[in-house]
């Protein structure tokens, strides 16, 4: 970890564009220690076999058909930040055509604070589903942050072996969803393009950004769901020491986590998870699944706070 190589990767950002995105990598990784993926062959075949029965298990409970991705990769911090500066780039690529609006200091100014939430999450992100938003192509893929899964494991005191099952079970949960929905990551794509570009404007889309975190509650609540239904082993203890561990983050983290929108992240899993639990007990997980098959079965915002209403509208 350096300092200097940190402010001065900021200081040297330049280019047209609202963010220096090779400059925000340089300083993210430069204040990040990458940490190790010098794997034990157990370890190896320990992410793999959790991966393949997170699959097979999530596919026989909550009764949808998909594939992993291609790609599923077992990732240092600073693989992280590379595989997420090229999502973050596509997703924020609207800002890039308003070269004339943004003079160089706000530019350093950006490019720090984008530097500053890649290495916070960094050493954060235990795993990832990532559906590469406006990519070309239909590739999707997953992470596993192995030293962070590690760190946490041992802050936690519990086993390994568990816990890294458990997260995996988490993210192939969001490949079920997406796999299951071929129109989600265009309907997803669609919000997210509104609310930017309306920014691009000097606008901003209450409605595209609202319809987007309504959507995603919905994708973190049934992953949220189908984690904890499908998996196959005692977990009680582990959502509660990890909640425990967030709640007890010292003011610096707390602060960056509110900027970042990490705790409005908690409150999706939350209340999408009490929709679905509400949803799965009716109708079981398999009825819950139904919400995939089309746009018009997501909930509504009110739907989410009153899920009869839901069951009520959509067929079982």
């Amino acid at each position: 970890m350096s300092l200097y190589r940190v402010v001065r990767a900021v200081a040297e950002s330049s280019g047209d564009g609202p963010i220096d995105w090779t400059a925000a990598a340089e300083a993210a990784k430069a204040g990040t220690d990458p940490g190790s993926v010098n794997l034990t062959e157990a370890q190896r075949a320990g992410y793999a076999g959790d991966v393949r029965d997170a699959r097979s298990r999530i596919r026989e409970v909550a009764a949808v058909d998909f594939d992993l991705p291609d790609t599923v990769e077992v990732q240092h911090r600073h693989h992280w930040i590379d595989a997420n500066v090229a999502t973050f780039r596509r997703v924020m690529s609207p800002l890039e055509n308003e070269t004339g609006l943004v003079p160089g200091l706000a530019r350093t100014v950006n490019t720090g604070t984008m530097g500053l939430m890649l290495g916070f999450l960094a050493n954060n992100v235990l795993g990832q589903y990532d559906p590469l938003l406006l990519a070309e192509g239909d590739d999707h893929a997953l992470y596993f942050v192995h030293p962070n899964i590690q760190r946490v494991t041992g802050l936690l005191d519990v086993d390994e072996e568990r816990f890294r099952r458990w997260i995996a079970f988490h993210e192939v949960a969001h490949a079920a969803e997406f796999g299951s929905a071929p129109w989600l990551s265009t309907y997803l794509e669609d919000q997210m393009q509104a609310g930017i570009g309306a920014l691009t404007e000097g606008r901003f889309d209450r409605d595209a950004l609202h319809e987007l975190n309504v959507a995603m509650t919905a994708v973190e609540g049934y992953a949220e769901l189908v984690m904890d239904r499908a998996f196959d082993e005692e977990y009680d203890d582990l959502r509660r020491k990890l909640d425990e561990r967030r709640q007890g983050q010292g003011p610096i983290a707390k602060l960056v986590r509110r900027l970042l929108g990490l705790g409005m992240k908690r409150r999706q899993y939350e209340r999408g998870k009490e929709f679905f639990d509400r949803v799965a007990d009716e109708r079981g997980v398999h009825g819950a699944s139904v919400v995939w098959e089309k746009a018009e079965y997501l909930p509504s915002d009110e739907e989410l706070t009153h899920p009869e209403k839901w069951l009520a509208r959509v067929p079982a």
